[in-house]
Protein backbone atom coordinates (compact mmCIF):
# COMPACT_ATOMS: atom_id res chain seq x y z
CA UNK A 1 0.00 0.00 0.00
CA UNK A 2 1.33 3.38 -0.98
CA UNK A 3 1.98 5.55 2.02
CA UNK A 4 0.99 9.19 2.39
CA UNK A 5 3.64 11.87 2.15
CA UNK A 6 5.21 12.79 5.47
CA UNK A 7 5.25 16.54 6.22
CA UNK A 8 8.64 18.11 5.56
CA UNK A 9 10.98 18.71 8.43
CA UNK A 10 9.81 15.74 10.52
CA UNK A 11 12.47 13.00 10.66
CA UNK A 12 11.20 9.45 10.51
CA UNK A 13 11.49 7.64 13.83
CA UNK A 14 12.33 3.97 13.72
CA UNK A 15 9.20 2.06 14.78
CA UNK A 16 9.63 0.08 18.01
CA UNK A 17 8.89 -3.24 16.31
CA UNK A 18 11.78 -3.00 13.80
CA UNK A 19 13.57 -6.34 13.73
CA UNK A 20 17.00 -4.74 13.95
CA UNK A 21 16.20 -3.11 17.28
CA UNK A 22 15.83 -5.02 20.52
CA UNK A 23 12.84 -3.69 22.43
CA UNK A 24 12.83 -2.64 25.17
CA UNK A 25 16.55 -2.04 25.53
CA UNK A 26 18.26 -2.59 28.87
CA UNK A 27 18.91 0.43 31.03
CA UNK A 28 16.64 3.42 30.50
CA UNK A 29 13.82 4.07 28.09
CA UNK A 30 11.17 6.71 27.54
CA UNK A 31 7.38 6.64 27.68
CA UNK A 32 5.51 7.26 24.44
CA UNK A 33 1.93 8.49 24.25
CA UNK A 34 -0.28 6.57 21.80
CA UNK A 35 -3.49 8.43 20.88
CA UNK A 36 -6.65 6.34 20.56
CA UNK A 37 -9.15 6.19 17.71
CA UNK A 38 -12.38 4.30 18.46
CA UNK A 39 -14.22 3.75 15.17
CA UNK A 40 -17.92 2.99 14.79
CA UNK A 41 -19.72 3.11 11.44
CA UNK A 42 -16.94 5.21 9.94
CA UNK A 43 -16.90 7.83 12.71
CA UNK A 44 -14.58 8.47 15.65
CA UNK A 45 -16.39 8.06 18.96
CA UNK A 46 -15.36 8.70 22.56
CA UNK A 47 -15.15 5.67 24.82
CA UNK A 48 -16.47 5.72 28.37
CA UNK A 49 -16.55 2.78 30.74
CA UNK A 50 -16.41 0.15 28.03
CA UNK A 51 -20.15 0.54 27.32
CA UNK A 52 -19.68 0.59 23.57
CA UNK A 53 -23.34 1.12 22.65
CA UNK A 54 -23.30 4.50 24.45
CA UNK A 55 -20.18 5.96 22.81
CA UNK A 56 -20.83 9.42 21.31
CA UNK A 57 -18.95 11.22 18.51
CA UNK A 58 -15.70 12.81 19.64
CA UNK A 59 -15.65 16.50 20.56
CA UNK A 60 -12.03 17.62 20.45
CA UNK A 61 -10.03 20.80 20.82
CA UNK A 62 -7.62 19.33 18.30
CA UNK A 63 -10.04 19.65 15.38
CA UNK A 64 -11.48 22.85 13.93
CA UNK A 65 -14.92 23.54 15.36
CA UNK A 66 -14.41 20.89 18.02
CA UNK A 67 -16.02 18.18 15.89
CA UNK A 68 -13.67 15.24 16.04
CA UNK A 69 -15.99 12.65 14.57
CA UNK A 70 -13.99 12.60 11.34
CA UNK A 71 -11.32 9.96 12.06
CA UNK A 72 -9.01 11.15 9.28
CA UNK A 73 -9.08 14.75 10.54
CA UNK A 74 -8.46 13.52 14.06
CA UNK A 75 -5.54 11.34 12.96
CA UNK A 76 -3.98 14.29 11.14
CA UNK A 77 -4.33 16.34 14.32
CA UNK A 78 -2.63 13.61 16.33
CA UNK A 79 0.20 13.61 13.80
CA UNK A 80 0.61 17.32 13.12
CA UNK A 81 -0.47 18.99 16.37
CA UNK A 82 0.68 16.41 18.92
CA UNK A 83 3.58 14.93 16.90
CA UNK A 84 2.20 11.40 17.40
CA UNK A 85 2.17 9.06 14.42
CA UNK A 86 1.49 5.80 16.27
CA UNK A 87 -2.23 5.28 16.93
CA UNK A 88 -4.28 2.65 18.71
CA UNK A 89 -7.32 1.96 16.55
CA UNK A 90 -10.31 0.01 17.89
CA UNK A 91 -12.76 -1.12 15.20
CA UNK A 92 -15.96 -1.26 17.24
CA UNK A 93 -17.92 -2.67 14.30
CA UNK A 94 -15.59 -5.66 14.09
CA UNK A 95 -15.61 -6.06 17.87
CA UNK A 96 -19.42 -6.24 17.69
CA UNK A 97 -19.24 -9.03 15.12
CA UNK A 98 -19.61 -6.99 11.94
CA UNK A 99 -17.14 -6.61 9.06
CA UNK A 100 -13.81 -4.86 9.49
CA UNK A 101 -13.82 -1.19 8.42
CA UNK A 102 -11.07 -2.02 5.98
CA UNK A 103 -11.27 1.00 3.69
CA UNK A 104 -11.07 3.36 6.66
CA UNK A 105 -8.10 1.49 8.13
CA UNK A 106 -6.34 1.76 4.78
CA UNK A 107 -7.03 5.49 4.63
CA UNK A 108 -5.60 5.96 8.13
CA UNK A 109 -2.49 3.97 7.22
CA UNK A 110 -2.16 6.21 4.17
CA UNK A 111 -1.60 9.15 6.52
CA UNK A 112 1.73 7.56 7.40
CA UNK A 113 0.43 6.48 10.77
CA UNK A 114 1.60 3.31 12.50
CA UNK A 115 -1.62 1.53 13.40
CA UNK A 116 -2.12 -0.82 16.34
CA UNK A 117 -5.47 -2.32 15.38
CA UNK A 118 -7.97 -4.03 17.67
CA UNK A 119 -10.61 -5.69 15.49
CA UNK A 120 -11.61 -8.92 17.26
CA UNK A 121 -8.59 -10.86 16.02
CA UNK A 122 -8.84 -14.53 16.92
CA UNK A 123 -7.63 -16.21 13.72
CA UNK A 124 -4.63 -15.94 11.39
CA UNK A 125 -7.01 -14.96 8.57
CA UNK A 126 -8.29 -11.88 10.42
CA UNK A 127 -4.75 -10.92 11.42
CA UNK A 128 -3.52 -11.15 7.82
CA UNK A 129 -6.51 -9.10 6.66
CA UNK A 130 -5.61 -6.28 9.03
CA UNK A 131 -1.95 -6.31 8.02
CA UNK A 132 -3.04 -6.15 4.37
CA UNK A 133 -5.18 -3.12 5.25
CA UNK A 134 -2.17 -1.32 6.71
CA UNK A 135 -1.96 -2.39 10.36
CA UNK A 136 1.60 -2.27 11.66
CA UNK A 137 0.57 -4.52 14.55
CA UNK A 138 -2.62 -6.29 15.52
CA UNK A 139 -4.20 -6.53 18.95
CA UNK A 140 -5.46 -9.87 20.20
CA UNK A 141 -7.75 -9.19 23.15
CA UNK A 142 -8.42 -11.50 26.06
CA UNK A 143 -12.10 -10.57 25.78
CA UNK A 144 -12.44 -12.26 22.37
CA UNK A 145 -9.68 -14.90 22.56
CA UNK A 146 -10.94 -18.51 22.41
CA UNK A 147 -7.69 -20.23 23.44
CA UNK A 148 -3.94 -19.80 23.87
CA UNK A 149 -3.52 -22.01 20.82
CA UNK A 150 -5.41 -19.42 18.76
CA UNK A 151 -3.06 -16.70 20.00
CA UNK A 152 -0.03 -18.80 19.11
CA UNK A 153 -1.45 -19.41 15.62
CA UNK A 154 -1.81 -15.67 15.04
CA UNK A 155 1.77 -15.08 16.21
CA UNK A 156 3.07 -17.76 13.85
CA UNK A 157 1.05 -16.37 10.95
CA UNK A 158 2.25 -12.75 11.03
CA UNK A 159 5.25 -12.90 13.36
CA UNK A 160 5.47 -12.26 17.12
CA UNK A 161 6.68 -8.67 16.67
CA UNK A 162 3.37 -7.76 15.01
CA UNK A 163 1.15 -9.23 17.73
CA UNK A 164 0.14 -7.40 20.91
CA UNK A 165 -1.88 -9.17 23.60
CA UNK A 166 -4.49 -7.03 25.33
CA UNK A 167 -5.00 -7.99 28.96
CA UNK A 168 -8.64 -6.91 29.07
CA UNK A 169 -9.98 -6.16 32.54
CA UNK A 170 -13.07 -4.70 34.15
CA UNK A 171 -12.47 -3.19 37.58
CA UNK A 172 -9.30 -5.25 37.80
CA UNK A 173 -10.94 -8.59 36.94
CA UNK A 174 -9.87 -10.34 33.71
CA UNK A 175 -12.52 -10.51 30.98
CA UNK A 176 -11.84 -14.16 30.24
CA UNK A 177 -13.90 -17.25 29.59
CA UNK A 178 -12.89 -20.85 30.28
CA UNK A 179 -10.25 -22.16 29.74
CA UNK A 180 -8.45 -18.81 30.05
CA UNK A 181 -9.07 -18.21 33.73
CA UNK A 182 -6.27 -16.86 35.90
CA UNK A 183 -4.87 -13.83 37.66
CA UNK A 184 -3.60 -10.96 35.47
CA UNK A 185 0.07 -11.88 35.94
CA UNK A 186 -0.65 -15.52 35.06
CA UNK A 187 -2.55 -14.54 31.93
CA UNK A 188 0.24 -12.22 30.83
CA UNK A 189 2.76 -15.01 31.26
CA UNK A 190 0.63 -17.40 29.21
CA UNK A 191 0.31 -14.84 26.42
CA UNK A 192 4.07 -14.36 26.28
CA UNK A 193 4.56 -18.12 26.21
CA UNK A 194 2.20 -18.20 23.21
CA UNK A 195 4.61 -15.93 21.35
CA UNK A 196 3.34 -12.34 21.48
CA UNK A 197 5.70 -9.40 21.28
CA UNK A 198 4.00 -6.97 23.67
CA UNK A 199 1.22 -6.61 26.25
CA UNK A 200 -1.42 -3.93 26.76
CA UNK A 201 -3.15 -3.56 30.13
CA UNK A 202 -6.64 -2.20 29.44
CA UNK A 203 -9.25 -1.85 32.17
CA UNK A 204 -12.46 -1.05 30.31
CA UNK A 205 -14.19 0.27 33.43
CA UNK A 206 -11.55 2.99 33.71
CA UNK A 207 -11.80 4.15 30.08
CA UNK A 208 -12.87 7.80 29.96
CA UNK A 209 -13.21 7.88 33.76
CA UNK A 210 -10.08 9.91 34.66
CA UNK A 211 -9.38 7.27 37.32
CA UNK A 212 -6.05 6.37 35.80
CA UNK A 213 -4.21 3.12 35.19
CA UNK A 214 -3.49 0.64 37.99
CA UNK A 215 0.19 1.45 38.53
CA UNK A 216 0.65 -1.46 40.94
CA UNK A 217 -0.36 -3.92 38.21
CA UNK A 218 2.06 -2.22 35.82
CA UNK A 219 4.83 -2.53 38.41
CA UNK A 220 4.02 -6.20 38.97
CA UNK A 221 4.11 -6.97 35.27
CA UNK A 222 7.38 -5.09 34.86
CA UNK A 223 9.00 -7.03 37.71
CA UNK A 224 7.77 -10.34 36.31
CA UNK A 225 8.71 -9.53 32.70
CA UNK A 226 11.52 -6.95 32.69
CA UNK A 227 12.13 -7.03 28.94
CA UNK A 228 8.61 -7.14 27.49
CA UNK A 229 7.13 -4.10 25.78
CA UNK A 230 4.39 -2.95 28.16
CA UNK A 231 1.55 -0.60 27.23
CA UNK A 232 -1.52 0.47 29.21
CA UNK A 233 -4.65 2.56 28.86
CA UNK A 234 -7.89 3.47 30.53
CA UNK A 235 -8.56 6.73 32.36
CA UNK A 236 -5.18 8.46 31.98
CA UNK A 237 -6.00 12.07 32.78
CA UNK A 238 -2.89 14.15 33.50
CA UNK A 239 0.72 14.69 32.52
CA UNK A 240 1.67 13.88 36.10
CA UNK A 241 0.23 10.41 35.66
CA UNK A 242 2.44 9.89 32.61
CA UNK A 243 5.44 10.53 34.85
CA UNK A 244 4.10 8.12 37.47
CA UNK A 245 3.51 5.38 34.88
CA UNK A 246 6.97 5.88 33.42
CA UNK A 247 8.39 5.35 36.89
CA UNK A 248 6.31 2.17 37.20
CA UNK A 249 7.97 0.79 34.09
CA UNK A 250 5.44 1.52 31.35
CA UNK A 251 6.65 1.89 27.75
CA UNK A 252 3.53 3.35 26.14
CA UNK A 253 0.33 5.02 27.34
CA UNK A 254 -2.96 4.88 25.41
CA UNK A 255 -4.71 8.25 25.78
CA UNK A 256 -7.90 9.73 24.32
CA UNK A 257 -10.10 11.97 26.49
CA UNK A 258 -7.20 13.93 28.02
CA UNK A 259 -5.95 14.79 24.52
CA UNK A 260 -9.36 16.01 23.37
CA UNK A 261 -9.98 18.29 26.36
CA UNK A 262 -6.41 19.60 26.41
CA UNK A 263 -5.29 18.25 29.79
CA UNK A 264 -2.42 16.48 28.01
CA UNK A 265 -0.80 18.41 25.16
CA UNK A 266 2.16 18.36 22.82
CA UNK A 267 4.64 19.62 25.44
CA UNK A 268 3.51 16.97 27.92
CA UNK A 269 3.94 14.26 25.29
CA UNK A 270 7.41 15.51 24.40
CA UNK A 271 8.35 15.62 28.09
CA UNK A 272 7.17 12.03 28.54
CA UNK A 273 9.45 10.94 25.72
CA UNK A 274 12.36 12.55 27.56
CA UNK A 275 11.40 11.23 31.01
CA UNK A 276 13.44 8.03 30.91
CA UNK A 277 12.63 5.39 33.46
CA UNK A 278 14.79 2.51 34.73
CA UNK A 279 14.08 -1.02 33.57
CA UNK A 280 14.16 -3.85 36.06
CA UNK A 281 17.20 -5.90 35.05
CA UNK A 282 16.34 -8.73 37.40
Amino acid sequence: MRRGRRPRGRPRRAPPWCSHRRYPSPGRRSLRVIPVLDLRAGRAVLARGGQRDTYAPVRSRLVAGGAGGDPLALARAYRDILDCDEWYVADLDALAGDAVQGALLGALAGLDGRLLVDAAVATPERARELVARGAARVIVGLETLPSWEALAAVARAIGPARVVFSLDLRDGAPLAEAPLFGAPLELAGAALAAGVGAIIVLDLARVGSRRGVDAKLVEGLRRAHPHVELLAGGGIATARELVRLAAAGLDGALVATALHDGRIGREDIAAARRADHPSDSR
